[in-house]
């Protein structure tokens, strides 16, 4: 097989595997959804397909990379992945993935913040924010231009960052885990997690959900530390039901609300 059919079918192969991951995880937690909080979704069935719609389409985004970078790693000796636990001491292999969730977590709130700089919501986040409420199959729901910026960021770490395979699995587990349980629309964690000390340093739900109702403020994906750094934690948020405003025109009416409640300006 030639190198760049190789390529192709590393990337095709993984682009496959990032949406079954998608359909599976968010697939899973609208069940529960469902079972917890009937009702919940009701009348955002055409929401939802255009939140699948894009979600899918980001699954390309994201597979393209991962899978040249897979192939790489396999047959060229790429990145700094490992196969075997010996070539570091046990300790490394937790703070290896909590290296990986802070550098993940400090691209985020930089490039989300950029992403509520006017110009950049009216081309790319407002497709995000178009779910009114969001629910679990908003997850992966970006225009193409920002669903590069999410795509990127692993990838590179993988170069820069030694990591264990199981690490490395263990870092996209909870970044599936976390994105598709902050937008859902409740609270699955116990109080503990969300509301005591662990709270003030965690992202759940209820933090996240005060960005999607004000649109400002709460930039974070794991940890509050950048929000509370940087002035922009507004504290937690209720599930009060918000504004339901997606559809044909749901992008349009996020960049309309983003614009009343003023979009970020980074200094």
């Amino acid at each position: 097989m030639s190198v760049v059919l190789a390529l192709i079918s590393s990337a095709v192969a993984m682009t496959l595997i990032v949406g079954l991951r998608y359909l599976a995880a968010s697939g899973a937690f609208a069940a529960a959804t469902r079972w917890r909080h009937p009702g919940l979704y009701a009348g955002l069935d055409r929401q939802i397909r255009r939140e699948i719609g894009w979600s899918l389409a980001s699954a390309a985004i994201y597979g393209v990379p991962a899978g040249i970078i897979a192939w790489g790693w396999q047959q060229r000796g790429w990145t700094q992945i490992s196969s075997n636990l010996a070539d570091w001491p046990l300790w490394y292999w937790p703070l290896s993935v909590l290296a990986y969730l802070v550098a993940h977590d400090t691209w985020f709130y930089w490039t989300h913040r950029l992403m509520h700089r006017p110009r950049w919501f009216r081309i790319a986040h407002a497709v995000h924010h178009a779910s009114r409420p969001p629910t679990a199959w908003a997850a992966m729901a970006f225009h193409p231009v920002e669903a590069l910026t999410g795509a990127v960021v692993i990838p590179a770490l993988v170069f820069l960052i030694p990591i264990h395979w199981s690490a490395l699995a263990t870092v996209l587990a909870i970044m599936t885990v976390m994105g598709v349980t902050n937008h859902m629309g409740w609270e699955i964690f116990p109080r503990i997690v969300w509301g005591g000390r662990m709270g003030k340093w965690l992202i759940t739900a209820s933090h996240h959900q005060r960005h999607h109702v004000e649109y400002r403020g709460n930039y974070g994906l794991y940890f509050r530390f950048w929000d509370r750094l940087c002035g922009t934690d507004r504290g937690l948020g209720s599930f009060a039901s918000p504004p339901r405003g997606a559809g044909a025109g749901g992008s349009a009416t996020a960049a309309g609300a983003a614009e009343r409640h003023g979009a970020d300006q980074l200094a």
